[in-house]
């Protein structure tokens, strides 16, 4: 009887152990200038994004915390100051979709600094079903009709890398201050930025946490130093753009003077700020933001402002 007694107190230990963590994480983000209640499809208008997260197991490794490997698809749509223009005097900033699938390895370490490699391949142009998706919501929601996607970046294939790394600069009880930056280089992206992320309120140590997407570890030991995540949180960033296809169209060919296709000039240098909050539970991950861009060609007429939602779901 002891023994099977001692049995089942194993099993409850060892349920209530690898319970406090989970190694798979699926997510959807949706990205909208109208969520911010502007009344307008200009810019950046549509984002939308899927995830799927694996933690792998890093025992071994008397540096390495946590080790998350990453999947994800999206599609990007961009309008010029409006979804539908008269002409193609009016565009200030391209039409154009940008699809792509990309694959990341973040590696988290105990000094809470981390860096994230990732790769994306993908299509800037008609191929991205960028028209068909804008048209499709316009139809069915009762929007007006968009015009002048015939203006829109041809058919150009992506093949694009990025690295990201950020480090805790200093923490107290419930503010935190974190070094933030990235670079990318590819056929359609190539730029880099640095800036700040400050978080305010109640949020896990920097591998284990949604700020750097590590939420989920694959080590059961590993305490979380809070149960459930809520802060605030603001990322200013200043931003070098290199190249941007989705400005500046392809890389490799000349603009085709047949081609009906508007492109522009985009500016070296874009200030953004972003500004949300998180909540995580044990399962459950919910995101909101809101993110205001300066200028991005050198004809835009007015700045860009986007909100964007992502909600996660954790399992074993």
């Amino acid at each position: 009887m002891k023994n099977l007694y001692f049995t089942l107190l194993l099993i409850l230990t060892a349920t209530c152990t690898f319970a406090q963590n989970h190694s798979n994480e699926f997510g959807i983000q949706s990205d909208n200038d109208s969520y911010l209640g502007q009344g307008s499809d200009r810019y950046y208008t549509d984002g939308l994004y899927f995830y799927f997260r694996h933690a792998l197991n890093v025992k071994s490794d008397d540096k390495l915390m946590n080790k998350v490997l990453g999947f994800d698809l999206g599609q990007k749509i961009f309008n010029p100051q409006s979804g539908s223009v008269p002409s193609a005097a009016y565009i200030d900033r391209p039409f154009a979709g940008y699809l792509y699938a990309g694959a990341s390895m973040n590696y988290l370490y105990k000094n809470e600094s981390n860096l994230k490699l990732g790769g994306q391949a993908g299509v800037i142009g008609p191929a991205s079903g960028a028209k068909q998706a804008q048209t499709w919501v316009h139809n069915n929601f009762g929007f007006y009709a968009p015009e002048g996607w015939q203006y829109q970046i041809k058919n150009t294939f992506q093949l694009n890398l990025s690295g990201e790394y950020n480090r805790l600069i200093g923490r107290d009880t419930a503010l935190d201050l974190t070094f933030a930056s990235y670079a990318k280089l590819g056929t359609g992206f190539t730029g880099a930025g640095a800036g700040l992320m400050l978080r305010l309120g109640v949020f896990n140590r920097l591998f284990n946490s949604a700020s750097t997407q590590s939420s989920v570890i694959a080590d059961a030991g590993v305490k979380r130093a809070v149960k459930r995540e809520f802060f605030l949180y603001y990322k200013p960033m200043a931003n070098f753009v290199g190249y941007d296809a989705t400005i500046q169209g392809s890389l490799f060919s000349k603009a085709d003077t047949n081609s009906m296709q508007v492109i522009s000039e985009p500016k070296r240098f874009v200030l953004s700020n972003q500004i949300g909050v998180t909540y995580a539970t044990k399962r459950w991950i919910i995101d909101a933001a809101a993110i205001i861009h300066s200028r991005e060609t050198t004809h835009q007429q007015l700045s860009e402002a986007w909100g964007s939602v992502t909600l996660y779901y954790k399992f074993d």
